[in-house]
């Protein structure tokens, strides 16, 4: 036989042998459960779910637990939960989160919802471009989770649930699995059934205030055309409430720092200097429930924030364009940059504002930690 025919042998025995492995080792993995009849809210507009990552009812389940599960830290003690709790939407009610090493985290917890739409890119600077990426960065961080991911497949290997969970979702308990089943649990944690929502949908009508702060959210001011506006949408996209998704659009100057003080923000991804400052627009959805406010949690109270737009703006090279000539009289004092909104408007958007509180997205059981659940039914 001559050495090439020897090698095609080889190359076919040796495919053959690598097929056998995987008949054998896939034979009793049951076909996953893809969610055909999920349904979305249209409204929200088009969203992109990763090929190799569908949406099936195992990976669901398989990213539920692990969400809530403290053994995804090196102490045991801390989960994804512990900071993104449901019932205040997915955050935790702090200025900084502290994680498994005691010491404040950098950036306020953002809220978790709706994440299949807006920008593309997660974290307040953007430095995550999946879902998937974003899942697995704070189990590895010093501070967050402080867990080595190769140690945490080991762990969830001598559990005697997982590798049944990961073999239906995934096949096999591995680190990419892990993301994979993380990012699609949080895809399913979608806020549509406010009062916002129900009034999108004819089922409702808003008081006068909230019908006045929602005119008022949607309106960029006109002094021209007499039109009074609270400048909100131009950054919080009108029916998600977070930022648009085109680039970079969904990030912000949003004037907390002058130029002495700006941070590094979305500059720290990008390396632009026209991204100093930049941070991502978060969903306003059940913005009632997510205090404190902005990147730093600076603002306790929708009251401080409001004020911050109606008088506390900082100039600096990259603030918005948007928020600098957005004022609802004329520019009398170009270095003061106000909204100038009255007190009964401000008090009409925050009433808006409250709207979009979803009770159904914080209760569903969906969403609930299955460990409670599992210890009610012993």
């Amino acid at each position: 036989m001559s050495l090439s025919k020897k090698i095609q042998v080889t190359a076919m025995l040796f495919a053959v042998s690598v097929l056998a492995t995987l008949y054998l080792y896939f034979k009793d993995k049951p076909p996953p459960t893809h969610l055909a009849d999920l349904t979305l809210p249209f409204i929200f507009g088009r969203f992109q779910i990763p090929v190799d990552n569908p949406l099936t009812a195992e990976s669901i389940i398989l990213g539920r637990r692990l969400f809530y599960d403290p053994r995804l830290s090196s102490t045991n003690k801390v989960s994804c939960a512990t900071c993104h709790k449901q019932h205040l939407a997915f955050t935790d009610g702090l200025k900084h989160s502290v994680g498994v090493s005691g010491r404040p985290l950098k950036f306020n917890t953002m809220s978790l919802s709706n994440l299949m739409w807006g920008p593309r890119h997660f974290f307040w600077n953007g430095r995550s471009a999946s879902l998937e990426n974003q899942a697995l960065q704070p189990i590895q961080h010093i501070d967050e989770m402080g867990q080595n991911l190769d140690q945490l497949v080991d762990e969830l290997r001598q559990d005697n649930t997982y590798p049944i969970l990961f073999k239906q979702a995934y096949g096999r308990i591995n680190i990419p699995a892990i993301a994979k089943a993380l990012a699609n649990f949080q895809r399913t944690l979608i806020s549509s059934n406010s009062r916002y929502d129900q009034y999108l949908r004819g089922e409702i009508t808003l008081n006068t205030n909230e019908e006045l702060g929602r005119k008022l959210f949607m309106a960029h001011p006109d002094t021209k055309a007499s039109l009074r506006g609270g400048n909100c949408i131009d950054c919080h996209s009108q029916f998600l409430t977070s930022g648009f998704s085109t680039f970079f659009d969904g990030f912000s100057n949003n004037g907390l720092s002058n130029d002495d003080n700006l941070p590094p923000a979305l500059f720290e991804v990008t390396g632009k200097e026209q991204h100093r400052g930049l941070f991502k627009t978060p969903t306003l959805r059940n913005i009632a429930l997510t205090a404190p406010y902005m990147h730093d949690g600076r603002f306790e109270t929708l009251q401080q924030v409001l004020k911050h737009y109606n008088g506390g703006i900082k100039r600096s090279k990259t603030l918005s364009p948007l928020i600098l000539e957005a004022d609802n009289i004329s520019k009398a004092q170009k270095d003061h940059i106000s909204l100038n909104l009255d007190d009964d408007e401000e008090k009409a958007i925050i009433a808006f504002l409250h709207t979009l509180t979803d009770e159904d997205f914080l209760s569903n059981p969906m969403f609930s930690d299955p460990f409670k659940s599992e210890q009610v039914n012993e």
